[in-house]
């Protein structure tokens, strides 16, 4: 940074519009960050009247044509930053707060002020990177989303809509990918009883602490419009129920729609208010077509996240694709991941102790079956992929050495060590802490829905996504991104390919055929629903939810 040369200890400041930053060098950059008064002060050396010699004028001219073909002829961008868990952002405004990586790592806002260069390319060869197979996307066999509501269900939505006597209110729990589920739930239990829907409730979640309300994580207006036809929409009780005492209720898991309307409708009729809690997955993944076709309809285009979450999660992920593309990790090494999945982290013997130690004093949160050993539950797949398995799946899979990689989720256990695998065969590694400009996230820095929210935003615009482990967002983004065209989406087949993880004798390129070979069918292909009693609409969207042209004339 530039110092004046009245008061050296004075630092120069500017902010650089997006619009510009791109087409600009760090050369150029450089300059705008030099004092106004020093630029002035030196410009007398540089007028026409002192080039008293022609060669040395036209020496400086030929010079000056030279940088300036540079300029044009280049794309001089400025690059994310060499370093890990670090990046440059197509927005810089340079100020004295230095922003931090949770992993420990300084942010290029560090870099700058300390006078690094911001030449060097994070990538060597960005046409290679481009053209890598690792970023083929898969064959979507011309599937497009349809929902051709039937003609009984279109009559009926005008009665429906209209309805001003019952009112069904919801009160939903867990994290945000949990939430969502249930709030989708929620809309087709209203449909099916032909009641308003008030607002879902978001309850507090004793985890984190987390307070949000809907209107904090989703766009409640978009989320009304969207449904105007389907479902009637209220955001609070209306005054000629506020002292009706509601009918609560928690169904079953998996109940039919036959069951809730046998059980709810002729009281709720009477009393006007019904109010359920719990309601994940309680409603049956088997429902007929156009209660399928609602599902889809809520969860990939009424639940649009509220519009401040939204530009920043599109500020990140530009900021990710601004040079070429990039995977999205989501990583479940958490503490209470291992805790709740009765696996270990294989870090050291002392982390496994921490989680053993947890596990016994806290037995209510192994959701696992408890029956068996952690080897066992290892090997049949249900543990997540540590850093070290998350590398070698990735190597094997064609993965750049170079590729960008945005990893969501909590802060692993065992903190930066716990990636260390990772960094170390791809250093190109972010998460939203590495992206955000200083002050960008403080608004969301205690409202883990919110930040949840942001990860799910990352991740599903990326070019390809793999989760180290099941789980509800995991599932989610699988469905949004076959409903956007079937974007590139690696299931890990994990009970399969341990054995080979464990076999230390086999060559690596032998290892690294038979990974390809186990996940040629894993990558994010159109699959159809075919286990209606346990597969979800909203992970597979085919054939409900979405048509081919093939399709579509087979049922004309």
């Amino acid at each position: 940074m530039a110092k004046s040369k009245n008061n050296a200890k004075k630092l120069s400041y500017i902010s650089v519009p997006s619009q510009i930053i791109n087409s600009i060098s760090s050369s150029s950059l450089q300059s705008l960050l030099e004092s106004p008064k020093k630029s002035a002060r030196n410009s007398k050396y540089f007028t026409f009247s002192n080039f008293k010699n022609p060669r040395l004028f036209f020496s400086t001219l030929f010079i000056l044509c030279f940088f300036g073909m540079l300029k044009f002829g280049f794309n001089m961008e400025i690059p994310l930053s060499p370093y890990p868990c670090a990046t440059t952002f197509p927005q810089l405004s340079i100020s004295n707060g230095h922003s931090k990586s949770k992993l420990g790592v300084a942010s290029l806002k560090d870099e700058v002020l300390n006078g690094a260069t911001m030449s060097q390319p994070l990538i060597a060869n960005d046409d290679e990177v481009q053209k890598s197979e690792f970023w083929m996307q898969p064959d979507g066999l011309g599937y497009k989303p349809c929902l051709d509501f039937s003609r009984d269900y279109r009559r009926a939505s005008e009665g429906i809509v209209k309805n001003r006597r019952k009112y069904l209110m919801v009160v939903v729990s867990g994290g945000m990918n949990q939430q969502r589920n249930q709030i989708v739930d929620a809309v087709v239990i209203a449909r099916i009883l032909g009641a308003s829907l008030v607002v879902p409730i978001l309850q507090v979640n004793v985890i984190w602490g987390d307070e949000s309300e809907f209107a904090d994580i989703f766009d409640l207006e978009h989320f009304k419009n969207v449904l105007a036809n389907d479902v009637r929409v209220v955001s609070a009780l209306p005054s000629t129920h506020l002292m009706t005492r509601p009918v609560e209720g928690s169904p079953p898991l998996h109940v039919t729609p036959s069951w809730i309307r046998s059980r709810y409708l002729k009281r709720f009729n009477r009393e006007g208010v019904l109010l359920l809690r719990g309601l994940d997955s309680r409603l049956s993944k088997d429902l007929p077509s156009d209660l399928q076709k609602l599902r889809c309809k809520v969860a990939f285009n009424a639940l649009r996240f509220a519009k401040p979450v939204q530009e920043l999660g599109n500020k990140i992920a530009d900021r990710m694709k601004s040079k070429g593309p990039y995977l999205a990790l989501h990583l479940r090494m958490e503490k209470d991941v291992w805790v709740r999945t009765g696996c270990l982290p294989g870090l050291t013997p002392e982390y496994d102790e921490i989680v053993n130690s947890e596990r016994i004093q806290r037995p209510e949160l192994l959701t696992a079956r408890s029956s068996m050993t952690y080897h066992e539950r290892k090997m049949a797949g249900l543990c997540p992929l540590n850093a070290m398995e998350v590398t070698r799946l990735l190597k094997a899979l064609g993965a750049p050495k170079n590729a960008k990689i945005y990893w969501a989720g909590g802060q692993p256990l065992g903190g930066k060590e716990a990636l260390h695998p990772l960094i170390n065969e791809f250093p190109h590694l972010y998460n939203k802490e590495d992206l955000a400009l200083h002050g960008e996230l403080e608004p969301f820095a205690k409202k883990a829905s919110l930040m949840a929210a942001i990860d799910y935003i990352v991740s599903e615009k990326s070019d390809v996504f793999m989760p180290s482990h099941g789980g509800n967002m995991g599932h989610a983004i699988q469905g949004h991104r076959a409903y956007a065209g079937h974007k590139k989406y690696i299931t890990p087949n994990k009970r399969h390919m341990l054995p080979y993880f464990l076999n230390s004798s086999l060559p690596e390129a032998e290892f690294n055929r038979i990974i390809m070979e186990l996940h040629e069918d894993s990558l994010g292909q159109p699959e159809l629903r075919t286990s209606k009693s346990v597969r979800d609409v909203t992970k597979y969207p085919v054939p409900e939810c979405m048509c081919n042209d093939s399709h579509y004339h087979s049922l004309l």
